[in-house]
């Protein structure tokens, strides 16, 4: 469950006993888990059909604790498992059926050649090869759909470098999320050339990070080399909360 958040004003109340809350005190409670979500993110989430907020006679959005339950959940499934979002509410959906559709977890744990059910997700390539990759993957269409972008977008942002398919021509699923977001910059006139700085600047980051860490994955002890992925995501996080503080500071604005 999604905590609220400490010393608020009194949205986590607001969410506890199921009033309405605004997008924007939505955005207080997530923000103690997710501090990388924005508005606008909560906004392409509905477009999507993840959430389905009630609407004031005005127009404004109004969340109840299922929505932002159910937010947590999307934004839990995306950073953890790097599911695209159709994958992620056909899981939901199957939850609100009744159904129990298999984890993400135990999914992507599964051997190659074991099938699929409804509501989970087949990691690309994991019924292609001896043994299903660790991570995540998706192919090119599935990219596409999930981003809801063209061939000629896709086709831009690789000559940039902002994305790039692995060797068997399939994808990282974290690649669903960089596309999202290089489209919704596209909207406010950023060009994927103006982002080439920000893709070195990620490298450099997650250079350092590997830097840190790699003394844990050759170490002899299986234990301490398992402990390296969880270093690595709690080492990533903090670096993207420090880049979002340094962005903040540079403009001298709060974000939301």
């Amino acid at each position: 469950m999604l905590q609220p958040p400490s010393g608020g004003t009194g949205d986590g109340a607001a969410a506890a006993d199921n009033r309405p809350m605004s997008i924007g005190a939505v955005l207080k409670v997530l923000r103690d888990e997710f501090p990388e979500v924005t508005i606008s993110k909560i906004r392409f989430l509905e477009s999507e059909g993840l959430i389905e907020p009630q609407r004031t006679p005005s127009g404004y959005r109004k969340f109840s604790s299922a929505d932002v339950e159910r937010l947590g959940r999307v934004l839990r499934m995306q950073r953890d498992h790097y599911l695209p979002l159709k994958v992620i509410r056909g899981h939901l959906d199957a939850l609100e059926r009744g159904e129990d559709p298999a984890s993400p977890e135990a999914r992507q744990g599964d051997g190659a050649g074991a099938q699929a059910q409804p509501g989970t997700f087949t990691p690309y390539g994991a019924n292609e090869g001896a043994e299903a990759p660790t991570a995540a993957r998706v192919g090119r269409a599935e990219l596409l759909a999930a981003a809801g972008i063209e061939e000629r977008d896709l086709d831009e942002w690789e000559s940039y470098g902002l994305l790039a398919p692995l060797p068997d021509g399939g994808y990282e699923a974290v690649a669903v999320s960089v596309a999202a977001l290089v489209g919704e910059l596209g909207q406010f006139g950023i060009e994927p050339r103006h982002l080439r700085a920000m893709k070195a600047s990620a490298d450099r980051a997650a250079g350092l990070v590997d830097q840190v860490v790699a003394p844990l994955r050759r170490h002899r002890n299986p234990q301490t080399r398992a402990h390296a992925e969880a270093r690595t995501k709690e080492i990533a996080g903090l670096t993207v909360r420090l880049h979002a503080a340094l962005v903040q500071s540079a403009l001298g604005v709060r974000l939301p």
